[in-house]
């Protein structure tokens, strides 16, 4: 049913999906914040080793990535998100190299059905959607998995302490006659937590068309919370690329 003019819809994501209400929005918002992270991934996974785990990989943008760094290596994407699977799946199905390659596996991480050896890991834009037991548990299944050789690919997405973030907007588009806008702002809620409020507002023909509101916790984390806690697994991690994006590459640490 086409939404009144001007229709406002808010959802708290605090369910198994928290994209439920903003997937067919999120994808499309990415594609020029991975304009900038592709190249700087691709070079972060030259010469990596096989088999690599793409961690809530969403529509597939770093997917498609890993698959041209890395064009021997089989690729586990695993997300959790219904909406965003499905992209993901419609974008490996039409792609016959990527068909042959990649396994999309629902649910998340710490309960997918991955190889018993990892060569790679990448998780991009996604390390603020664990809490800090879970992230431990991520290091640990690390420790244990990772091959001799193998490295992880992860950014920190800022605010690395649970500060407020004012209204911004992240995003804006236009596809046919409707242009779309993406704002978010941020609140702390926890010593180690904000919770991050996020607007998509539809315009068809200048005119607004539809707003969708949506709320989702974030574990905020630093880069030297990160290295101690990679610290007690045996794992040395140290920044790639730019400054800017917060890329940081993890590996065993030296004997």
């Amino acid at each position: 049913m086409k939404p009144h003019h001007g229709q406002r819809q808010r959802h708290l994501a605090t369910g198994t999906d928290q994209y439920e209400r903003s997937a067919e929005f999120v994808d499309v918002m990415l594609a020029p914040v991975w304009m900038a992270l592709d190249p700087v991934l691709a070079e972060a996974l030259r010469g990596a080793p096989g088999p690599v785990v793409d961690v809530g990989a969403g529509g597939g943008h770093g997917t498609r990535v890993i698959a041209r760094a890395m064009p021997q290596a089989e690729i586990f994407a695993v997300e959790p998100s219904p909406g965003l699977r499905a992209v993901l799946l419609a974008r490996a199905g039409e792609d016959p190299e990527l068909r042959e390659r990649v396994t999309v596996l629902p649910g998340d991480l710490l309960r997918a059905e991955l190889p018993p050896r990892l060569g790679t890991l990448v998780a991009m834009n996604v390390i603020g959607h664990f809490d800090p037991a879970e992230r431990r548990a991520i290091w640990q299944l690390l420790a244990e998995r990772l091959l001799p050789g193998g490295r992880v690919v992860l950014n920190l997405q800022p605010p690395a302490e649970p500060v407020a973030v004012p209204l911004t907007r992240l995003s804006e588009l236009r596809i046919g006659r409707r242009r779309y806008e993406g704002w978010g702002r941020a609140e702390p809620t926890g010593p180690e937590q904000v919770t991050w409020h996020m607007t998509y507002r539809v315009f068809q023909d200048g005119e607004p068309a539809e707003e969708v509101e949506v709320e989702y916790a974030w574990w905020v984390l630093g880069h030297e919370g990160l290295r101690a806690e990679l610290a007690e697994h045996g794992l040395h991690v140290s920044p790639t690329g730019p400054d800017g994006l917060g890329l940081w590459c993890v590996t065993r640490s030296p004997e």
